[in-house]
């Protein structure tokens, strides 16, 4: 067994445990903050090494080396990166478990790189459980009552969402006999398996597979933990969990049903409606229950379920569209690097305003500007890319993804979602104009470190680089996409 081929995820592991035993015996804990990055920075020239990489699996099939799984990993280690940059400030606020906070960052992410490459339901399973039990704890990291009933909400629902999740892999298994992708595929399309008998059942099972993965990219009927946990969590984790946890769903749910359930045609067309329907519910739900919100935070959790229901044309369209379509997958992998940098240009600037001002109320905003020019514009450029407006990458993102589903006969959809975009303006200009044309409550700066500055001047710059010149980014996403071949 290769395991050089699994030498980013082997490196990170190292150092979330490195991590864990320098916090023993240093006092200066800023040490730990820069160990991580190390290990971030090192797990991803791993990662670019085995770019390109004639695809295959390693521990019996159950992992994928490709390129679609080394976009994500790459992706991933850019999002905590960032997130640990950010931290920089936010982490007086639990100085006695800085370790345990940079360790779980790291362990959360490893998970999220073993999902992408999960190519099996049970790799995918345990991928999933490393990814959300270290967020379990991280959403509970301030200790006080309401970052504590978050965790426990969270974790309650986390546990039902991964039960439902375990009982449709149990159907599928059930009604085809495998659990790897490629042979569930194989299985469906054989003239074994008798379509007429355990379509129904494969069918219930795929949409009890949906349930679970719904709750983690934050999905209508499964969103109910997402206002609460965003509202209580520190927003550092927030960030994260808007960003890399929404990243690795779609991740793993295009690998999973366009791997296993994208053959025969009628098959996917089955849930590309699915995913439509529950698109067009989601970005409308997710912009209405986000415009009466008052506390920034919160309007930002009913913001990421619309964000899902944009992403969630992308995977409605890879359902109806031919196999050999390239935009639908490429579109929302596109999305999701454009989505990860203006959401954590917002967020980061909020970690640096509200340590200042001691609140996360939009009404406390107001006339941030001559307060704090530099981080009020990265608010603003983030919440304009959010919306789709050039020339922020948002606007390219949408573009790509909603032609794409003109194409593919979801006209329908794409006008919901253009009207739920005009729709959201509204909030995310609200804050804006909160900032440019509101009385400041005071006219003393608001101070930020030098990481946190470093994160948000990146976050800022890939928003316009994607927007402005997405050709790079759109390249990359259809190498990553290209290995989805029937």
């Amino acid at each position: 067994m290769n395991f050089g081929l699994l030498i980013p995820e082997l490196s990170l592991a190292a150092f979330a445990i490195i991590v864990i035993l320098l916090d023993l015996f240093i006092e200066k804990k800023v040490v730990l903050a820069v160990v991580s990055i190390i290990g971030l920075v090192v797990a991803a020239f791993f990662t670019v090494a085995l770019w390109g990489i004639q695809p295959g699996t390693i521990f019996g099939g159950l992992v994928a080396i490709d390129n679609f799984a080394l976009f994500f990993k790459l992706l991933f280690l850019s999002i905590t990166g960032l997130v640990i940059l950010a931290s920089a400030d936010y982490v007086s606020k639990f100085s006695r478990f800085r370790g345990e906070y940079y360790a779980l960052l790291l362990i959360s992410t490893l998970g999220m790189m073993l999902m992408a490459a999960a190519t099996d339901l049970i790799s995918v399973y345990i991928a999933l459980e490393l990814t959300s039990i270290p967020l379990y704890v991280l959403v509970g990291f301030l200790k006080d009552p309401k970052s504590s009933e978050s965790s426990l909400k969270y974790l309650l629902l986390g546990a039902v969402a991964s039960s439902v999740l375990l009982f449709g892999m149990a159907f599928v298994f059930g009604f085809t006999g495998k659990t790897h992708l490629s042979q569930i595929a194989s299985a469906i399309q054989s003239a074994s398996l008798p379509m007429a008998s355990a379509g129904p059942g494969l069918i219930f099972g795929m949409i009890l597979i949906i349930a679970g993965f719904g709750f983690k990219i934050a999905a209508v009927p499964f969103q109910m933990w997402v206002p609460d946990v965003y509202e209580g969590a520190p927003t550092t984790i927030t960030a994260f969990l808007s960003v890399g946890s929404k990243a690795a769903g779609f991740a793993v749910i295009l690998r999973v049903f366009y791997s296993a359930f994208g053959m025969p045609q009628w098959l996917g067309m089955e849930w590309g409606i699915i995913f439509a329907v529950l698109a067009a519910i989601s970005m409308t739900l997710g912009n209405i229950l986000a415009i009466p919100q008052t506390n920034i935070k919160r309007m930002l959790g009913y913001s990421s379920i619309a964000q899902a229901g944009y992403l969630m044309v992308g995977l409605a369209t890879v359902g109806v569209a031919p196999p050999a379509d390239i935009l639908g997958r490429s579109g929302i992998l596109f999305f999701l690097a454009a989505y990860s940098l203006a959401n954590l240009a917002v967020f980061i600037a909020i970690i640096a305003i509200s340590n200042k001002i001691n609140s996360d109320d939009i009404a406390d905003f107001s006339g941030m500007i001559k307060r704090s020019p530099g981080l009020s514009l990265a608010l603003s450029l983030g919440l304009i890319s959010l919306i789709g407006m050039p020339p922020a990458a948002g606007f390219m993102a949408k573009f790509y993804i909603f032609s794409s589903a003109v194409n593919h006969g979801l006209l329908w959809l794409v006008i919901i979602a253009v009207v739920n975009s005009v729709a959201s303006a509204y909030y995310y200009m609200r804050v804006v104009k909160t900032m440019w044309v509101g009385e400041p409550a005071s006219l003393e700066t608001v101070p930020s470190s030098p990481a946190l500055k470093v994160a948000l001047g990146i976050s800022c710059i890939g928003v316009l680089v994607f927007g402005i010149a997405p050709g790079l980014g759109i390249r990359l996403a259809q190498l990553a996409t290209d290995i989805f071949k029937f």
